[in-house]
C-alpha cells in the first residue's frame, strides 16, 4: 500500500480535494435525519421547539426554514457527490495509467531470459487484469472508507452530546464489527492471492492457444485444448468460490450486530421519551442515526473484499516492478560507429545448461561481410544475442570500434545494429508502418526506396491497398518471403553501420532467396555485415566464413579455402550441393 501511495504524490492536490468532497458529502448525507427530528419537534412542541429559540415562533415559518435548509442540504450533498465521484474516478484512471506505463517500461528493460522463463499470458494478466483490479478499488473503495469513518465519527460525537446514556449502548456492536472486518481481511488475503495466480494461468492458456490456433486446427486438437482450458477455468472458478464463501458470510454476521444496536436504541430511547428524559424529536433522530451509524459498516465487508482483491493484484504488479534489471545501460554515446567488432575470449552459459561459448575470439573489420555457419546449438544465434546485449556475457569482452559494449548506452548500441532474423515479427498495422518501424521520421519516398532495394516494392503495389494494406497480427496475411522482404526494407531504412542476418533466407523458396540475395548485395555495401546461415550458398561470397562447433570457431577462411581444407564446411557444402567446389 505504501508503494501504491507513492504513485499518488503527484496528484496530492486532487487527493485532498477528493477527500474533502467525500467527507462533506457524508456530513450533508447525515443531515436529513436531524431535520426530520427538528420537524417533529416543531409539530409537537410548536412555540417551544428548538427553532423557536431563534425568534421564529409561528409554526409555518419554522417549517419553511426547515424546507429551505432541506433544499440546501440536498443540493450540497448532490454537488459533493458529483465532485467526489468525478475526482476519485479520474484519480483512479490516472494512477492506473501511470502504474501500467511504469510497469511496462520496466518490463521492456528486463533481459531476454526473463521473458523466456515466463508466459506472455501471465505478464498480460498483470498489465491488464491486475491493474484493473486496483482501479476498481480506487474508484469506490477509498471513498467508502472515508465515508464510513466520517459517519461513525460524526454520529458518535452527536450521540455523546445529545444522549450520552444511550450512546454507549448503541456503540457496543462497533468493536465487534471492526474486529470482524479485519479478521475477515486476514482470512481473505491468501484466498485472493490464489485467485490472482489462477487467473494468470488461465490467461496464459488463452494467449498460448490463440497464438497457436493454426497448429491446433492442423492437428485437430480443438477438443483437447477445450478440455485443458476447462480445467484451468474450473480451477479459477473453484478458487473464486472459496473466497466468495468467506466474503459472503460477512454481511449477515454484521447485520446481527447492527440489530442489537438498533434494538437497544429503540427500546431504551423509547422508554426515555415516555419518562420525559428525552425529547421526541431527538429520539426520532437517534433512531434514524443509529441506522446511519451502523448500517454503513455492512459495506465495510464489500470494501475490504475489494481491498483484498486489489492488494493481491498490487503485490503482483509491485513484484514485477521489483524485478532487478540485470543488463544496465552504459553511459557512452555511439553517434557515428564505423562497425569494427571484436570478441575477446567471450564465454557464456545459459542458466542450468552446459557452456554455449567458451573463450570465443573473433575480429570483424569495419565494412566487411562475414558468414557464420555450424550445426544447431553451436552458439551462432547466441553470439548475436550477446552482441545486442539481450544477454550479458559472463567472461571476456565485446567491443565496437574499440569500445566495450557494456559501456555504451543500450539505445545507442542497438540503434547501430539492424537485425533481420528468420522469425520475422510484423506488427498489426499497415505495410508502411511496419517498414517505418523504428524510423518514424522517414518520408514516404524514403520508405518506397527502401522497399525497392529490398525487392519488396513490386509485390506491395499488387496488394489491395498497396502500402496501406493491413498485414494482420504477426504479418499473417503475407507469405513468409513477403514478410522477410519487409523486414529487410525495415533494416535498410534504419541505415545502421552493422547489419545482422540471422538465417534470413532459410524459410523462403529459391525465387525469394534469389531476390533477397540481390537486395543484400546492395545493402551490405559500406557496412559491417554478419550473416548466419544454414544455406551456405548465401554466404559463399563473404569476405570470411567462420565455422562454429561447441561454442568455438573451428574453421575460418574464404569459400574456396574452406573447401580445400576438406573439413566441416566442405562436408556441409557437399551435402547441400552434391558438388566439390
Amino acid at each position: 500500500m505504501q508503494r501504491l501511495l507513492r504513485y499518488g504524490r503527484r496528484y496530492r492536490l486532487l487527493i485532498w480535494q477528493a477527500i474533502a468532497c467525500s467527507i462533506l458529502n457524508k456530513i450533508f448525507d447525515l443531515a436529513p435525519p436531524v431535520l426530520i427530528g427538528m420537524a417533529l419537534d416543531v409539530v409537537i412542541q410548536q412555540e417551544n421547539s428548538f427553532i423557536a429559540r431563534f425568534g421564529i415562533n409561528q409554526i409555518f415559518p419554522q417549517l419553511l426554514v426547515l424546507s429551505v435548509l432541506t433544499a440546501i442540504v440536498w443540493g450540497l450533498e448532490s454537488a459533493f457527490q458529483y465532485a467526489y465521484e468525478r475526482l476519485w474516478r479520474n484519480l483512479a484512471q490516472s494512477i492506473q495509467h501511470d502504474l501500467r506505463l511504469d510497469t511496462y517500461a520496466h518490463l521492456q528493460d528486463l533481459e531476454l531470459a526473463f521473458f523466456e522463463e515466463r508466459s506472455t499470458g501471465g505478464l498480460l494478466a498483470i498489465l491488464n487484469d491486475d491493474i484493473n483490479q486496483l482501479e476498481r478499488f480506487l474508484d469506490v473503495g477509498a471513498n467508502d472508507i472515508l465515508q464510513i469513518t466520517t459517519a461513525v465519527t460524526t454520529v458518535g460525537i452527536g450521540f455523546m452530546v445529545v444522549a450520552p446514556n444511550i450512546a454507549w449502548m448503541t456503540a457496543l456492536p462497533m468493536p465487534i464489527i471492526v474486529w470482524g472486518s479485519f479478521a475477515f481481511q486476514r482470512l481473505l488475503a491468501p484466498r485472493y492471492a490464489d485467485v490472482r495466480e489462477k487467473v494468470s494461468l488461465l490467461n496464459s492458456r488463452l494467449s498460448n492457444n490463440l497464438s497457436g490456433i493454426t497448429t491446433i486446427k492442423s492437428f485437430t486438437t480443438e477438443a483437447y485444448e477445450l478440455e485443458r482450458l476447462g480445467r484451468d477455468s474450473e480451477a479459477y472458478r473453484q478458487s473464486n468460490q472459496k473466497a466468495i464463501a468467506l466474503s459472503a458470510a460477512f454481511i449477515p454476521l454484521i447485520r446481527i450486530a447492527i440489530l442489537c444496536g438498533f434494538t437497544v436504541t429503540l427500546l431504551v430511547g423509547g422508554m426515555n421519551v415516555v419518562e420525559g428524559r428525552l425529547p421526541v424529536g431527538i429520539y426520532s433522530s437517534l433512531v434514524f442515526m443509529t441506522q446511519r451509524l451502523l448500517w454503513p459498516l455492512t459495506s465495510l465487508g464489500k470494501t475490504l473484499d475489494q481491498y483484498q482483491r486489489s492488494m493481491a493484484s498490487t503485490y503482483r504488479v509491485m513484484s514485477l516492478l521489483d524485478t532487478p534489471i540485470n543488463i544496465p545501460s552504459g553511459h557512452l554515446s555511439l553517434p557515428h560507429a564505423d562497425g569494427a567488432i571484436a570478441l575477446e575470449n567471450v564465454s557464456f552459459t545459459y542458466a542450468d545448461r552446459k557452456p554455449i561459448l567458451q573463450n570465443l575470439a573473433l575480429e570483424i573489420p569495419a565494412g566487411q561481410t562475414i558468414g557464420i555457419a555450424g550445426a544447431t546449438g553451436s552458439g551462432k544465434s547466441t553470439l548475436i544475442k550477446l552482441l545486442l546485449r539481450f544477454y550479458e556475457i559472463q567472461g571476456g569482452k565485446i567491443t565496437i570500434d574499440g569500445i566495450d559494449i557494456r559501456d555504451i548506452r543500450l539505445k545507442d548500441l542497438r540503434r547501430a545494429i539492424a537485425l533481420v532474423s528468420q522469425d520475422v515479427f510484423l506488427f498489426h498495422g499497415s505495410v508502411l508502418e511496419n517498414i517505418a518501424y523504428g524510423t518514424p521520421e522517414a518520408t514516404f519516398n524514403e520508405i518506397v526506396e527502401a522497399a525497392k532495394l529490398a525487392e519488396a516494392h513490386e509485390f506491395i503495389t499488387h496488394l489491395p491497398q498497396e502500402y496501406d494494406t493491413i498485414v494482420g497480427e504477426r504479418g499473417q496475411k503475407l507469405s513468409g518471403g513477403q514478410r522477410q522482404r519487409i523486414a529487410i526494407a525495415r533494416a535498410i531504412l534504419k541505415n545502421p553501420p552493422i547489419l545482422i542476418l540471422d538465417e534470413a533466407t532459410s524459410a523462403v523458396d529459391n525465387e525469394t532467396e534469389a531476390a533477397i540475395a540481390r537486395s543484400l548485395e546492395h545493402i551490405t555495401e559500406n557496412r559491417t555485415t554478419i550473416a548466419i546461415a544454414h544455406r551456405l550458398s548465401t554466404i559463399r561470397n563473404a569476405d570470411c566464413i567462420y565455422i562454429m562447433d561447441g561454442g568455438c570457431i573451428v574453421e575460418k577462411g574464404k569459400h574456396e579455402a574452406l573447401l580445400e581444407l576438406n573439413g566441416i564446411y566442405a562436408n556441409l557444402w557437399r551435402v547441400q550441393t552434391g558438388l566439390r567446389g
